[in-house]
């Protein structure tokens, strides 16, 4: 140690001897706690570095999760009916007046005068049969006629002669009674033969076959118990519909229809509905209804299969949803509806036709609804959701 002589107070040496040069005391020692701060501030450096990027990734999942659990929906908005309702169903178009033609009588097809597709007139000629057993039987019953008439002469001379000698006393009453019991017999056999014979030339009638009615021939055959003529009246046609039994109170007489026929697109034919069978089938729930058509000039052929568009009126408040919007909840039919603050709410509609893709709704809403289209099964009253769209209504623009 040195000491200063002026003020009398020790002072470190400045200067030790290492041996090889002299080195101020304490020189080593004090860049040592720069290091250390560097050393420090470097790491806090690399920790905020690391962290902060955590900190931020963790905050952008926690909102995408938070975004990521509010569901976006579709809606759409129910449409209002028209005021009519086009209703499409299958249906046979029959004539109104179709007949078969049988042969009355045995025997063998002659000749006939008609073919497929000939328009005929009410008696007009359509065939001969040759009936050779039935003329046989004929000539047979005329000639039992005859005898039977002769013995009634007979016996009407025998009984008024008896009726005479009765009179005198020259013949017994018993006798008398005889006769006239022989003649009352012989009228009866007489009687009998004439019909036998009136019913063989209604047979023998049968070998000329007739039209019944103007018409169309359909069909021709020959053999054992078929018909040989199939006859049909073009001019007016019956349509017969099936209508269900949820359009059978609107389908009433004297509204009109249109027929649509694969052979004639774009081209309808207008009917009338002239009446309704008043009964639903148990077997197929439906109204069985009759159409007319008048068809004139033969256009449209018996046996057609058409479509009849029915214009059915409907109630002008009922609405249109999408089959796709309904819930089928244990409580009850239900729509998810997006509301104020885009919070869902269930409400319970019940639902008048099914028209196939879409529904009419009779009460439950009011029209400006947003509904949700295809609402998951786990859609609650009062979860938030995200509108993506509004999804126009059906026949909407």
């Amino acid at each position: 140690m040195k000491v200063d002589e002026s003020n009398g107070i020790e002072q470190p040496a400045t200067l030790r001897s290492t041996g090889r040069s002299e080195v101020p005391v304490g020189q080593n020692r004090a860049p040592r706690w720069w290091i250390a701060i560097v050393a420090l501030v470097i790491m806090v450096v690399l920790f905020l570095s690391g962290l902060l990027p955590r900190v931020r990734a963790r905050a952008t999942l926690a909102k995408e999760t938070q975004e990521m659990a509010v569901p976006t929906v579709s809606v759409v908005q129910p449409k209002r009916s028209s005021p009519s309702r086009d209703l499409v169903l299958p249906a046979n178009v029959q004539a109104f007046a179709d007949a078969p033609i049988y042969a009355r009588t045995n025997g063998y097809l002659k000749r006939w005068y008609v073919d497929i597709g000939g328009h005929v007139k009410a008696g007009q000629l359509l065939a001969e049969i040759d009936t050779p057993e039935i003329n046989q039987q004929l000539r047979q019953a005329r000639a039992d006629l005859g005898t039977a008439e002769a013995n009634l002469n007979l016996s009407r001379i025998t009984t008024d002669r008896y009726a005479g000698l009765l009179k005198t006393d020259s013949v017994s009453k018993q006798d008398a009674d005889n006769a006239a019991g022989d003649f009352a017999a012989k009228g009866a056999t007489v009687q009998s033969a004439q019909a036998n014979v009136r019913r063989l030339e209604e047979l023998q009638s049968f070998e000329k076959i007739y039209a019944p009615f103007d018409g169309v021939i359909t069909a021709r055959n020959t053999g054992l118990r078929s018909e040989l003529f199939h006859i049909s009246q073009p001019d007016k046609l019956r349509v017969y519909v099936n209508v269900p039994q949820a359009y059978s109170q609107a389908a009433k007489p004297g509204m009109t229809a249109d027929l649509i026929l694969a052979e004639f697109p774009g081209r309808p034919f207008q009917g009338k509905l002239v009446r309704t069978a008043e009964a639903i089938d148990p077997a197929s729930r439906t109204l069985l209804v009759e159409i007319a058509v008048n068809n004139p000039t033969g256009t449209l052929f018996s046996g057609s299969y058409a479509e009849v568009h029915l214009k059915l009126p409907t109630p002008a408040y009922s609405l249109l949803l999408p089959v796709n919007t309904l819930l089928f909840r244990a409580e009850g039919l239900r729509v998810a509806t997006v509301g104020d603050g885009q919070k869902v709410e269930l409400k319970p509609i019940t639902i008048g036709h099914d028209f196939g893709s879409e529904v009419e709704v009779v009460s439950g809403l009011t029209g400006s609804e947003n509904v949700i289209v295809n609402p998951p099964d786990s859609v609650v009253s009062g979860q938030t959701v995200r509108i993506a769209q509004t999804t126009p209504a059906p026949g909407t623009k």
